[in-house]
């Protein structure tokens, strides 16, 4: 799970550190800067993954434009006759139990967005071990030609020419450390245990997409605007029976769902779902996707997204009350808070509807709720809000409550 994050120079976020849990909400007024954390997430993340064009990074979720608009806009310096800016690359650092990764990203072409990624950190055992164990093998530097190459050659050369390094002469380790560093720290990366890292992405589904089961997306098994459902539910219902089951089982949040399944006769190119209503006689059997209405497809997909193993252990939900009424939606931030934990996802969610906020325990660890704001220069900075003490006598005050009065921040305060 991921710990900490770290974010400096990314759109309003000048620079932000967050301690996580496991289900996070983050609440705030429009255009604090909540899909900015989101997006400097999924960034660094695609940066990991040395995936930073455009296309990649728009099915990411990220709202792509000129690299100008994509760095801090407050890294100006005055010079008295005028101001210019100070070129400073965004930073994402991302920390579990056992690593930390930080990424410094650049742009090296602003016209077409082309971006580069250097290794800013890589704090972990198994690295020091494994730098450890090396160096017992070098023995010269490499040569300036390999010095400057990033490819197979350079691998090579650390594989093979790593020979009996002389440890009398501090100075030659620290040269080779110093030059073998970044090549080193990239292959770390590809080699330890950091999937939670990967594949972050912020969904944002759409009824549209969610209606019509035969849009698939790119990104898979799920896209960030629902495309893939019906393909990831089938999956699910052919080789993980026990994960469709519990899919059905809370779908019973909403009243009148009884059950659904996926038809044995469909044709080849025939995408639906049969949808079984309650109260409707059974003369009437079944109805498909096509009919229901929003709120089931919506929570259709928060459950698959949550419960199946192909989706990834971390990502984002932007608007989780999208279409839900608002105690539907507290209701599901409680199953969502326990599923977090029974299939090891771990979750960045943001909501402007108050009554979301009821669901969350905030005694629970895991579930944590951050005030998103911006200070008086204008930077996004976020606050936790931590669980208070019952007082004898009195009903603690409910979240949704708090937040409308005001109590706890996260609304305009300009009018």
């Amino acid at each position: 799970m991921i710990k900490s994050i770290k974010i400096e120079n990314f759109k309003s976020v000048q620079s932000l550190e967050l301690e996580l849990g496991r289900l996070n909400i983050f609440i705030g007024a429009n255009g604090s800067g909540k899909s900015n954390i989101l997006e400097a997430v999924a960034m660094g993340s695609a940066a990991m993954e040395d995936k930073l064009d455009d296309e990649f990074l728009a099915h990411r979720g990220i709202r792509v434009t000129e690299f100008k608009f994509m760095e801090s806009g407050f890294n100006f310096q005055d010079l008295g006759f005028g101001k210019i800016k100070k070129k400073s690359p965004i930073s994402v650092y991302l920390s579990n139990n056992k690593t930390t990764i930080g990424v410094a990203i650049n742009s090296v072409n602003e016209n077409y967005n082309k971006w580069e990624t250097n290794y800013l950190e890589v704090d972990n055992e198994k690295y020091r071990k494994s730098l450890k164990a090396k160096l017992k093998d070098v023995k010269t530097p490499p040569p300036v030609s390999v010095q400057k190459s990033n490819s197979d050659k350079s691998k090579k050369y650390f594989s093979s020419a790593l020979k009996n390094i002389d440890f009398d002469d501090p100075l030659e380790l620290m040269k080779f450390i110093t030059l073998s560093r970044g090549q080193f720290q990239k292959e770390l990366i590809e080699s330890i245990n950091i999937d939670e890292f990967f594949n972050f992405a912020i969904y944002a589904p759409e009824n549209h997409f969610l209606r019509r089961f035969e849009e698939e997306g790119s990104l898979k098994p799920l896209g960030i605007k629902g495309e893939g459902l019906f393909k990831l539910i089938t999956i699910i219902s052919q080789e993980y029976p026990d994960q469709f089951n519990k899919i059905k089982k809370h779908l019973k949040l909403i009243d009148w769902f009884e059950d659904f399944e996926i038809p044995n006769d469909l044709k080849f190119t025939e995408r639906r779902i049969k949808i079984k209503d309650q109260f409707l006689d059974d003369d009437l059997n079944y109805f498909d996707q096509r009919s229901a209405n929003e709120g089931f497809l919506y929570l259709l997909f928060y459950l698959t997204l949550f419960i199946s193993n192909e989706t990834p252990h971390f990502f984002a939900i932007d608007n989780i009350d999208n279409s839900l009424n608002p105690k539907l939606g507290s209701e599901l931030i409680k199953v969502l808070a326990q599923l977090s934990k029974d299939h090891n996802k771990q979750a960045l969610l943001t909501t402007h509807n108050p009554v979301v906020l009821d669901g969350l325990d905030l005694n629970d660890d895991d579930q944590r709720l951050f005030v998103v704001y911006r200070n008086a220069d204008g930077h996004t900075k976020a606050r936790r809000i931590m669980p208070r003490k019952p007082m004898n006598g009195i009903e603690p005050v409910r979240l949704s409550e708090a937040f409308i009065r005001g109590y706890i921040g996260g609304l305009p305060d300009n009018f």
